[in-house]
């Protein structure tokens, strides 16, 4: 005889593919949304610069180019990437970026927006240490960054800033703690660190290589002499 099927077993199909869909979606939706935006802004541009090569609809308005968005971004991305390691293109990226940080106004918002990709990628990758950190009872750890081991501009000479990221979240927050509250993840890297905490702990973490990280999956942080 068949089993009932029962409220709670859909609640569970439905919720399962939730989770599996909403990544999907969620990430689907926001590569999809920068393509649409560029494309949305990119035949006025080549109109009043190439009008013979964009057509315009009864309205007169330019017709969109289906795609474009994604070449265009695509290739500026990687044509950035590839002439920035050259010695001309460098100074003038280094120019232009002393101009805006110096560029009241302009400074903060460029300032903190390139702090933030750089924390992510590239050669000044600041979440590169992986950590875990005991902010308010003892015993009780959260995941973290080290993102400063120098404060003594604060007045702290014996302490560290360690970034803490929420889950389900873009956003997070900075503790400035005693070395002795932070134990360094010698066998994690922090790519899987950072995934852990912002999914809250459910994300599988896959095994150390083998030889390496075969002691102790954190370590105390050392305090340096003064």
């Amino acid at each position: 005889m068949a089993r009932p099927f029962k409220f709670r077993t859909i609640a569970q199909y439905f919720f399962q593919g939730l989770i599996i869909l909403a990544p999907i979606v969620i990430t689907a939706w926001a590569v999809l949304s920068l393509f649409n935006f560029i494309d949305g802004i990119l035949p006025n541009l080549l109109h009043v610069l190439f009008p013979e090569l964009v057509k315009v609809d009864a309205y007169g308005n330019p017709q969109r180019i289906p795609g474009l968005g994604f070449l265009v971004v695509i290739t500026l991305v990687l044509l950035v990437g590839y002439v920035s390691g050259s010695f001309i293109v460098g100074r003038l990226v280094a120019l232009f970026d002393t101009v805006l940080e110096r560029t009241p106004g302009v400074k903060i918002i460029y300032s903190t927006v390139k702090d933030f990709f750089e924390a992510f990628a590239g050669n000044k990758r600041k979440f590169d240490k992986a950590v875990l950190v005991c902010i308010e009872a003892r015993d009780v750890w959260r995941v973290g960054f080290i993102t400063s081991e120098d404060l003594h501009r604060f007045g702290l000479q014996d302490h560290i800033a360690v970034y803490v990221p929420q889950s389900y979240a873009f956003a997070g927050h900075v503790y400035l703690v005693t070395r002795d509250r932070v134990k360094m993840l010698t066998d994690m890297p922090s790519a899987d660190a950072m995934k852990f905490a912002i999914s809250g702990g459910v994300t599988e973490l896959e095994e150390p290589v083998h030889g390496h990280g075969q002691g102790q999956a954190a370590e105390e942080l050392p305090v340096p002499k003064p």
